[in-house]
């Protein structure tokens, strides 16, 4: 059985939401772990087999899985038939892997340097900055309510998670909101969410 190591309120919550998504809570062990907070409270958990300490982090058997968009693309390809993914050999399996690459490579690294307010023109120009990237959002937006067209993925849910977080960082194009809305409005977000703070 998959085992997920997760720590409340932190981004591996993100994880459980997509477990919570994909219809497969009883398929998947989720083991409560510590991990180093920023506020200082917290600390590295021998249970965590993560190399780092960190969350979340997915094992299946002897394969281990780290980082959220490999965990995304390896659980919607584990479990197809919820329809988050999209399987090799489908038409929209490149974008879909884009946005969970795009996410991890672009999106986070540009919301962090923002929030921790660190400015360089390399950076800029490695990363893009905070308003290309809303831009980018904007524009897969216009006409459509997802990412991918008029169904929800574990894209939206990977992609809108840091802002539910942290709503000083909330873009200001009408489009990104509602989709972030929407994205907040579903039955597993809210479910997940309700539990963490519990």
């Amino acid at each position: 059985m998959p085992t997920l190591y997760h720590a409340p309120n932190s981004r591996s919550t993100s994880i459980l939401v997509l477990i919570e998504e994909l219809g497969v809570a009883d398929s998947i062990d989720v083991i409560g772990v510590t991990v180093d907070r920023q506020d200082g409270s917290g600390g590295p958990d021998p249970r965590n087999p993560h190399p780092e300490g960190k969350v979340p982090y997915l094992t299946d058997g002897n394969d281990h899985v780290r980082e959220r968009g490999a965990i995304v693309a390896f659980l919607t390809d584990k479990f197809p038939e919820a329809g988050l993914g999209r399987p090799a050999g489908h038409p929209q399996r490149g974008a879909f892997l884009s946005w969970l690459f795009y996410y991890q490579g672009v999106m986070e690294p540009v919301l962090v340097l923002d929030w921790a307010k660190i400015d360089h023109p390399v950076l800029d120009a490695t990363f893009r900055d905070l308003d290309a990237v809303f831009a980018r959002l904007s524009e897969a937006l216009d006409g459509q309510p997802y990412l991918l067209g008029e169904d929800y993925s574990a894209v939206d849910l990977l992609l809108s998670s840091p802002f539910h977080w942290l709503p000083d960082a909330m873009p200001e194009q009408p489009s990104v909101q509602a989709w972030i809305r929407r994205c907040a409005d579903r039955p597993a977000f809210k479910a997940v969410t309700e539990r963490e703070r519990s």
